[in-house]
């Protein structure tokens, strides 16, 4: 039984709780556009295909916080060997604040029960906020996960990509290419293809995310995170698949196993959807009490 810890910016003792832990330790033990500038459509909106792919993806994220809030519905999914593996998740998210509420699913290898309990989890700057976690957590208890110490930046570590990174990860997109449009639960989209770098989408991201993300930066394997993006006429990303790739286990036994000869640590490959709809939805995230947040050791088995 191991036991991580670390400290949060406040000082107090909290777990570090990986809930995608347990999916990669399942799937590990089963195995640019150019040209032109914006136009309007006649309605007032820009025509989005006729604008340069860089510029639309680089302004998704601020046209999700004029939009506020929205529903959203998640996965995260890894598979090695045939065996495949996925986290759901579906709640709200406002990026105006970038604050956000949702139920995950954990598959039931991965939480350990056949319950299969959804863990709620509020997103906020900086932080992850989880409920129902398990492995010796009260169930009245939430665990408070400083994201900006995490080597993913919690783009993977909740089970959940924190919608406003996912958006943000755009920002540093590179060698993108339109698709065409397409349909999407009956919108009319327009689908981009191509690769973000985690160091530049950390430099050009909002100072709430920046932390997390300059995390990501030096915690990955690979700084290119290959993506499918898909963005209504209005510019408002609907659906974002990301595909992330990162050595497993803590960085000391990747070090430790790096240091011998011949061998390398294994990666793993996590992909993660993001779908938004129900623009305007209201949502209210109240974050726990100082007295509601458990600072005991969390079992990591």
């Amino acid at each position: 039984m191991v036991v991580q810890q670390y400290r949060d910016g406040g000082g107090a003792r909290a777990a570090r709780a990986l809930a995608v832990a347990g999916v990669i330790a399942v799937t590990a033990g089963c195995v640019g556009g150019e040209g032109g500038s914006g136009a309007s459509d006649g309605s007032g909106q820009r025509a989005v295909a006729a604008e340069r792919p860089l510029d639309v993806l680089g302004r998704a994220a601020g046209v999700l916080a004029e939009a506020g809030g929205a529903e959203a519905r998640t996965s995260m999914e890894t598979a090695a060997g045939g065996t495949r593996v996925t986290i759901r998740g579906e709640g709200t998210y406002d990026f105006r604040t970038q604050m956000g509420r949702l139920k995950v699913v954990l598959p039931t290898d991965a939480a350990g029960a056949d319950d299969r309990r959804p863990i709620t989890e509020l997103l906020a700057p900086g932080a992850l906020y989880m409920k129902n976690r398990g492995a010796g957590v009260p169930d009245d208890k939430w665990v408070r996960i400083d994201t900006t110490a995490l080597e993913d930046g919690n783009l993977v570590t909740g089970g959940v990509t924190d919608p406003m990174a996912a958006a943000e990860l755009l920002r540093g997109a590179a060698d993108v290419t339109y698709e065409g449009k397409a349909e999407l639960a009956g919108v009319t989209v327009h689908h981009y293809r191509g690769v973000a770098d985690l160091n530049r989408a950390a430099r050009a991201a909002s100072p709430q995310s920046r932390g997390a993300l300059g995390a990501a930066a030096k915690g990955f394997s690979k700084d290119a995170v290959p993506f499918d993006a898909y963005l209504d006429e209005e510019g408002r990303l609907r659906k974002v698949r990301h595909r992330f790739s990162f050595a497993s286990g803590s960085r000391e036994s990747r070090e430790g196993q790096e240091g011998r000869e011949g061998q390398e640590a294994a990666e793993v490959t996590v992909v993660s959807t993001l779908l938004l709809y129900g623009f305007g939805a209201p949502v209210t995230v109240k974050l726990p009490d100082e007295d509601d947040i458990y600072t005991g050791e969390i079992r990591q088995g």
